[in-house]
């Protein structure tokens, strides 16, 4: 009698031991029995999943989910199929509440599992890129249950691991988010302006990897998306820039990266007759001067109407900037300035090193024309002084030939001026006529050719 009790307590001891959970050991798929029924639930959830019937998946599915949580990634993937499938497929609210409950709870367990689970797969996914997913779903299917609070946890998380290996949709979701929370907290408002520069950031780097056209086509879709977000926001006017920066700025007059922020901002927005932009300027030119401080300050004297101050600080500016094409940006807005003054050598100056350094550039040229069309007389001969529209018409011609951007503003100023040339009479009683050259004297000293 004792031998059988004692042969019939070894026979449920093994089987015990062969019937265990993956979720109890650490396997896989569990042991014993266990075991059997995981691999048959994967099976049986497959098939499901392969012709949409969700509702049959789930249960199969949702055993494997609990008891063996180690054993496939595809558990994580098709479980989310498989959920987003019910929540689309009931119209009850309370259901969908619950599916998404689930639905979220499956990327929290795969994140708590990641490392076991990416050990099983060649392509490894990251913490950041299960998050970025777990939020997109949010979006989809959270309807009138969204908390934004939340929402916008997880996808700066998301982002702040992922940076410009992000998937696409992880910037646009950004941007989404971060708007959905600027509309319900105007206290958000300076955070939203930070998360577009960072994304838009991330964005542009982001297409810059990638290999394909069809996904670099992608990313700038992504950005143009970011950007319309950020346009549509409201946040981006310069008022709203001046009242979030402006109390602020003093406050944090030897807080360098905080000036080099609202520096930038301010610049990308083109908000640089705020005094926000120009405080900004001023004190983080003391602690560091770089190329955008100076121009900062340059645009504060002009508003100070110091001209001579003005141009010395867009001097340090393109003496500062490393970028060719930056300082002939900075070479044109110290020509505008001084033309708008009537120092119209100086400025033509400007315009000719401009060009010297970015030879695509229409702008300066454009503004060389406007210049010689506006101060036209040279000589005491109105035919002579007539010719000078010959020399505005050559540079408008070569603006539009290097820099197809600026054509359209380029024709519309030669119809206008090629009507102040002189006529084939005037010129003949000088003894010129088409095909001759003149050359323009005074500040000018062009020659160009009669036609």
């Amino acid at each position: 009698m004792k031998m059988f009790t004692l042969l019939c307590a070894l026979t449920v001891g093994t089987t015990a031991s062969f019937a265990q959970k993956g979720v109890e050991d650490g396997s896989r798929f569990g042991h014993g029995e266990d075991s059997v029924r995981c691999l048959q639930n994967i099976s049986i959830y497959s098939e499901y999943v392969k012709t949409n019937n969700f509702k049959d998946a789930y249960n199969p599915w949702k055993a494997v989910f609990t008891e063996a949580p180690f054993a496939q990634v595809g558990t994580y993937t098709n479980g989310a199929k498989i959920l987003r499938g019910l929540i689309q497929g009931t119209k009850d609210a309370a259901q969908q509440k619950a599916y998404l409950d689930e639905l979220m709870g499956v990327y929290d367990q795969r994140i708590k599992y990641l490392d076991k689970l990416n050990k099983l797969v060649k392509s490894k996914s990251s913490k950041g890129s299960v998050i970025a997913m777990k939020v997109h779903d949010y979006i989809a299917f959270a309807g009138n249950s969204f908390d934004v609070s939340q929402a916008y946890a997880w996808v700066k998380e998301a982002l702040e691991l992922e940076k410009e290996n992000g998937d696409y949709f992880l910037f646009m979701d950004m941007m989404n988010i971060s708007s959905r929370k600027l509309k319900s907290d105007d206290s958000h408002k300076e955070q939203f302006i930070k998360d577009y520069l960072v994304t838009a950031e991330y964005t542009d780097n982001a297409s810059k990897i990638q290999k394909s056209e069809k996904m670099k086509a992608l990313f700038k879709t992504t950005k143009d998306n970011v950007n319309a977000y950020f346009i549509n926001s409201g946040a981006a006017s310069c008022e709203n820039l001046q009242a979030i920066y402006g109390p602020q700025v003093a406050q944090n007059k030897t807080n360098l990266e905080y000036l080099k922020q609202v520096i930038n901002v301010m610049q990308i927005l083109k908000c640089t007759e705020e005094e926000a932009y120009f405080q900004a300027s001023e004190y983080a030119h003391a602690i560091e001067p770089t190329s955008s401080t100076a121009v900062g300050c340059g645009y504060m004297c002009y508003k100070k109407e110091d001209i001579t101050k003005c141009i010395e600080y867009f001097d340090q500016a393109i003496e500062l900037e490393q970028d060719p094409v930056k300082k002939a940006e900075h070479c044109y807005t110290a020509a505008v300035i001084l033309s708008s003054k009537k120092q119209l050598s100086r400025a033509k100056q400007y315009c000719n090193k401009a060009i010297s350094l970015n030879s695509n550039y229409g702008d300066p040229y454009i503004l060389i024309a406007q210049m010689y069309a506006s101060s036209p007389n040279w000589s005491d001969e109105a035919a002579l002084n007539k010719c000078t529209f010959f020399a505005v018409i050559d540079k408008l011609q070569r603006a539009k030939s290097v820099d197809p951007s600026v054509a359209d503003k380029a024709n519309e100023l030669i119809r206008t001026y090629s009507s102040y040339t002189p006529k084939d009479e005037d010129l003949f009683f000088l003894g010129l006529k088409k095909g001759n050259s003149v050359t323009i004297g005074g500040w000018i000293g062009e020659t160009t050719t009669i036609r």
